[in-house]
């Protein structure tokens, strides 16, 4: 499981010109999952993610983490972080979830981050969605749970 995450100052997903969620400072999360991810390696991204100290302490260092600050969380699924792009010039989808089990392990990792932090907003799994965010730093990271 891959996690992209963004430390923004804002973001938001609109999906068919609705938005369906939107955050304040925090964390946006691309999510990518794989064929052998469980939900024993979700639990395991989503603790590093909430405790990850990305957000700067009172003497401007990395030192607070996303639970500290109690920023928002906006999870939007992003199939295409598991991509295999190491041949040729078309990304191979072969390490992906598939559809059944990557909407389960996704709404069980929304359901778990719900539990354990808020605000928690999502886009939809397998949508067309449109993400807007103003990367605050910037500052980005991927985050991998194996």
């Amino acid at each position: 499981m891959k996690g992209l995450i963004q430390r923004v100052s804002q973001a938001s997903v609109e999906i068919s010109g609705s938005c369906a969620g939107q955050i304040g400072p925090g964390i946006l999360l691309l999510l990518g999952i794989e064929k052998n991810d469980t939900q024993a390696v979700a639990d395991k991204l989503l603790n590093k993610i909430l405790a990850y100290r990305i957000f700067s302490d009172s003497d401007g260092k990395m030192n607070l983490s996303l639970q500290q600050t109690a920023g928002g969380l906006l999870i939007v699924s992003q199939f295409t972080l598991v991509a295999e792009t190491m041949k040729g010039l078309r990304p191979g989808f072969s390490n992906g979830a598939s559809p059944e089990q990557g909407i389960a392990l996704y709404n069980y990792f929304v359901a778990q981050a719900q539990k354990l932090h808020a605000p928690v907003e999502t886009g939809e799994f397998g949508a067309d969605m449109k993400v807007q965010l103003i990367n605050d730093g910037p500052v980005t990271f991927m985050l991998e749970a194996h």
